[in-house]
């Protein structure tokens, strides 16, 4: 029988974090290793042949597919086709939802209140901490042996699946203490959760500079993205550049754990400048109010999306060109889900139908932060006057489907500027026509966001993800395993036209629209009928 006065509440703290984490955890380890087992199932189907092969064989001299993609490696094999289809999508994919699930568990279970009886006991803010930590551990652990095993179950060599499973569980673990690191620093769920997303931007960046500018290779040891594909799974199985993953995510791992005994409970080390004049701007109405909260968070959606659309108008001409002179490869990227790259204007209206995910992702958050601030107290006051529940969602709302546009608006004129310094022959209408056409989409997720700020605000970023992320990946999905036609119609991305190559599809367009119309309204009037901060 243990007689450490620690053991009982921290063994209760750990299933609590094993409680809050258990469903997502188990749904991204599913979507994870069943994404990888089915493009290695279809792998013969789509790329057996020898003269896919040697198309294949071609891409890796090409600096705009190794920009977008990666490095190709081992491209005659299931396992790396693999990697290289879905290796950079499912890094994302889990360090994406590390950093934002940590940050969640963590400063924002602190930001609500909800850990103060906690941490009035006998565990420090640094053992709660190292419990969650450890939970996190636990499920990428989890996800790295399932991905493992599917891809050696569908046929793949062990060592290579190893290698390739290890590094994107490292990556996600690295994500997570990059985030427990934030959790510390900022004082709040909000601020947390932009730098470790401001983090992992600057990581894909760095990758992506990486492989296709050779002078810039060194790029590629930056965590947490660049060093997955030093590995090369498959060929070369490099195990060494996992060192660098494994000792960056203990390194901040420590530092998170040191910091948290080193600040106030519901604090950061960064603190508000005490005594500074009161900002007054943008309070004089609801309207005014919800502009108000969404400037800050727009300018950093726009700094990030801007760059890389800057990039993809840079790479319109060498990676037009090259599919030009492969046929073949052009007719694997349409079965990718990615049609129409032989022309400027089929890159743009391609490589435009990914905006639709950032941009459902940056209205999601917004949404999300609303019910973070009802549950922290913050609209309490503003509940209690004048102003109803329904005009101070509406308003919020609608702001953030001005945001939405606006970040439509700064994509287009990106990638317009990057085509334009390389002559690509993309003229800015056409592509304000190609943003603006996803973002029907994009507002559907907005409106589902909406709904579940109604029904079940815990789950506002699963939810609000759903038509966006959960589209693309059950539309990419079905056309990897030649699904039935109506499987992948279940997704809005297959409703979209390649515009600007292609004329609107007005109807789809309405249809959507007038979907998200009814959604939100669903949503505004469940939510002003629930009791609040639930």
């Amino acid at each position: 029988m243990s007689t450490d006065p620690h053991a009982a509440p921290g063994r209760a703290v750990t299933r609590l974090a094993a409680r809050q984490l258990r469903r997502p955890a188990l749904i991204v380890a599913a979507v994870t290793a069943g994404m990888s087992a089915l493009v290695v199932a279809t792998y013969a189907r789509t790329v057996g042949d020898a003269a896919t092969a040697q198309a294949l064989s071609l891409l890796a001299g090409n600096p705009a597919i190794r920009t977008l993609f990666g490095e190709p490696v081992a491209l005659d094999t299931a396992g790396g086709f693999t990697v290289w289809r879905t290796g950079t999508v499912l890094a994302v994919l889990l360090t994406t939802w590390g950093a934002l699930a940590t940050t969640r568990v963590t400063r924002g279970e602190e930001e609500t209140g909800r850990w103060d009886l906690l941490l009035a006991g006998r565990l420090t803010p640094a053992g709660v901490l190292s419990r969650h930590l450890a939970v996190f551990t636990a499920a990428m652990a989890l996800t790295g042996i399932l991905l493992a095993g599917a891809l050696v179950g569908a046929g793949t060599p062990t060592r290579g699946a190893l290698l390739h499973a290890t590094g994107l569980a490292l990556a996600g673990l690295l994500a997570v203490a990059a985030a427990a690191c934030a959790a510390q620093v900022f004082p709040t769920r909000a601020g947390a959760a932009g730098a470790s997303l401001a983090f992992l931007g600057v990581g894909l960046l760095a990758r992506m500079i990486g492989d296709g500018v050779p002078a810039l290779a060194w790029l590629r040891w930056l965590p947490p993205y660049g060093p997955l594909a030093l590995t090369r799974p498959y060929r070369d199985d490099r195990w060494a550049p996992l060192l660098a993953l494994a000792v960056t995510a203990a390194a901040l791992a420590c530092a998170a754990l040191a910091c948290a005994g080193r600040r106030d409970i519901r604090a950061g080390l960064l603190r508000p400048p005490a005594g500074r004049p009161p900002r007054r701007w943008l309070l004089g109405s609801v309207g005014a109010f919800a502009v108000r909260r969404v400037v800050r968070p727009l300018a950093g959606w726009s700094a990030g999306v801007g760059a890389y659309f800057l990039l993809i108008g840079l790479l319109a001409d060498s990676l037009t060109g090259f599919l030009a002179q492969n046929p073949r490869f052009a007719d694997l990227a349409a079965q990718a889900g990615f049609a129409g790259l032989g022309t400027v204007r089929g890159y743009a209206a391609t490589l435009f139908a990914l905006l639709a995910i950032p941009i459902g992702a940056f209205a999601t958050a917004r949404l999300a932060a609303f019910a973070t601030a009802e549950n922290t107290g913050r609209l309490t006051l503003l509940h209690a006057g004048p102003v109803t529940r329904a005009r101070l969602l509406s308003a919020e709302v609608a702001t953030t489907a001005a945001g939405a546009a606006a970040l439509a608006a700064v994509a287009a004129v990106a990638t317009w500027i990057g085509a334009a310094g390389i002559g690509g022959g993309l003229p800015l209408a056409a592509a304000l026509a190609g943003a603006a056409n996803v973002l029907p989409v994009a507002l559907l997720g907005a409106a589902a966001a909406t709904l579940a700020l109604g029904l079940a605000p815990r789950a506002v970023g699963t939810i609000g993800m759903l038509p966006t992320a959960g589209g693309f990946l059950l539309k990419v999905t079905s056309d990897s395993v030649h699904a039935p036609a109506w499987v992948g119609g279940l997704s809005p991305f297959a409703h979209l036209a390649l515009v600007p190559a292609h004329a609107p599809k007005w109807m789809a367009a309405t249809v959507m629209l007038t979907a998200a119309v009814a959604v939100t309204g669903a949503g505004i009037w469940a939510y002003q009928r629930r009791d609040l901060r639930l």
